[in-house]
């Protein structure tokens, strides 16, 4: 068994062109999630999978290791699934697990890497795992840009939505209650589930809101959700990135 980080980072962005190799703080933004990735102790290798040159160069230039991915692929699901391939020179095993790492979060904690990777080692029921963290304001509740999840009593995903779920009829949203969690875009996988799970359609739940996990419930996958305190810090816009600089040099 394996335990792989792989970071999806595409060049081509709506809002932020050139994303992954804009400086901050002296280096690309891909290089500081590498560098953040290489942390967590329960990973045995780190992989970005890219559509571009200039990343694959940006990524080397750091001491990572980067594969180039088909631009053509329809989700960072299947970038991840492809690059565990190419990096390894062969299919994944079933029993590797394959922690899908957003490209644009700097600040992502090592600790919640190893987390998701440790409920797939330690409880095989689980076909993926992912993360939560508390919602702190009615605005963010009602929000369609924060992905709400619904949780049984092991904490495992009964539902993702941009809907402001669970709705409590009676009241308005308590958000002491513990209920009200939103999701985080960080997974793991186990090598035997994404391989069923990249050569299924997208579902017509997935097309609607727009999520792919929805896919993965849709097939009737477990997944394991962590909770964690860290709400994450990602960067979207040239904006972002000027804050996200500031808090790397302590400003």
């Amino acid at each position: 068994m394996k335990i792989l980080g792989i970071i999806p980072s595409r060049f081509g962005s709506s809002r932020f062109p050139g994303k992954p190799i804009h400086p901050i703080a002296g280096k690309p933004l891909v290089a500081w999630v590498v560098e953040a990735v290489k942390k967590a102790k329960r990973l045995d290798d780190v992989i970005v999978a890219t559509d571009d040159a200039r990343i694959v160069a940006a990524v080397e230039a750091c001491g990572g290791k980067a594969v180039m991915t088909p631009s053509e692929l329809p989700s960072g699901t299947d970038r991840i699934a492809c690059a565990a391939r190419i990096a390894q020179g062969g299919d994944f095993a079933d029993d590797d697990i394959l922690v899908n790492i957003q490209g644009d979060e700097p600040l992502i904690k090592p600790e919640l890497i190893d987390a998701l990777a440790a409920k797939l080692v330690d409880d095989t029921k689980w076909d993926m795992a992912t993360a939560v963290t508390p919602i702190k304001t009615v605005d963010d509740f009602a929000a369609k840009t924060v992905v709400k999840v619904v949780l049984d009593r092991d904490d495992g995903a009964l539902y993702f939505s941009r809907a402001p779920i669970p709705c409590n009829r009676d009241h308005e949203p308590d958000l002491a209650s513990g209920l009200l969690v939103r999701h985080l875009g960080i997974y793991a996988y186990r090598g035997s589930f994404l391989k069923r799970y990249v050569a299924e359609k997208p579902c017509a739940l997935e097309q609607t809101e727009k999520l792919e996990q929805l896919r993965a419930l849709w097939m009737g996958a477990k997944i394991a959700v962590v909770r964690t305190e860290d709400e994450g810090v990602g960067v979207d816009t040239p904006e972002d990135a000027v804050r996200i600089e500031k808090i790397l040099k302590g400003c």
